[in-house]
């Protein structure tokens, strides 16, 4: 089986088990070759450290795209994460339309949780976040960020008419499909939602009382691996989220700024 090559467009956190430091690892254990064009440098992530450092890459990941060209070299996929700046989504449109050659276009559009933006992204980021989802094979949100695309209001309560009106809306932004995650009914459980405007499939597992950071990006990078191993979109939701769960409950309580995935991967090569 050729090996499939998937370029990933994130931060690089050196502390935290998010962004790069998880898909590299992940998709490597599915058997993916995992590149990476880092869009910025902290020392940490964004939640619960406090003076974490920032390096902007922007200038960078221009000088890399264009050694790229030059050598031209191309992907099987393209996966985005963390972006920076606004500017940064017009680099990824670039690299989309440039170095794919038909590839997929997966766009985790990591902009915020629980009703809220994070605090480096304001109302210009979401309008070019909205343009990359238009040009995007899968979008993989959340609920805090799919009312940010769509302009519908946040509800933690919901039914399932709300997720349709969600779902439809993202939809006509021009995502061909949509990966919606965090979607819960019932105070039991929670799951995934996969809709590209006709079929629309629902994948529940137990909601853990307990949240980890990182746990987005685990779920997306074992996702993006898994489908370039030729899984279906819809086989891959649920092994990535089975994958989401056992690391949780494997992480120690005392591990508050991660989810300890490193010792599950044996589990996500198997599957």
């Amino acid at each position: 089986m050729e090996t499939k090559r998937v370029l990933s467009i994130q931060d690089i956190s050196c502390l935290g088990q998010c962004s790069l430091t998880v898909a590299l690892p992940v998709i490597s254990a599915c058997g993916v070759e995992a590149c990476v064009l880092p869009s910025a440098l902290l020392s940490t992530h964004t939640m619960g450290f406090k003076d974490f450092t920032c390096l902007d890459l922007t200038a960078e990941m221009k000088k890399i795209l264009a050694h790229w060209e030059r050598e031209g070299v191309f992907f099987d996929a393209a996966y985005t994460g963390y972006l920076a700046t606004a500017e940064q989504i017009d680099i990824v449109r670039e690299a989309f339309a440039g170095r794919l050659k038909g590839g997929l276009r997966i766009v985790d559009t990591v902009m915020g949780d629980f009703g809220k933006l994070y605090p480096a992204f304001d109302g210009g980021f979401v309008n070019e976040m909205r343009k990359l989802a238009a040009e995007a094979d899968i979008i993989l949100p959340n609920i805090t960020e799919a009312c940010y695309l769509t302009g519908m209001d946040y509800k933690e309560e919901y039914d399932e008419n709300y997720i349709q009106s969600l779902l439809d809306a993202l939809i006509k932004l021009g995502a061909k499909q949509v990966v919606l995650k965090g979607v819960s009914y019932s105070k039991k459980t929670t799951g995934v939602t996969v809709y590209d405007g006709k079929d629309k499939f629902y994948y529940s597992h137990t909601k853990l009382e307990r949240n980890c950071h990182g746990t987005g990006d685990v779920f997306a990078s074992a996702f993006t691996g898994l489908l370039m191993r030729g899984k279906s979109v819809r086989d891959a939701v649920a092994v990535a989220a089975d994958f989401v769960v056992d690391c949780i409950r494997n992480t120690d309580k005392e591990h508050w700024y991660g989810v300890s995935f490193e010792p599950n991967l044996s589990l996500l090569t198997r599957k």
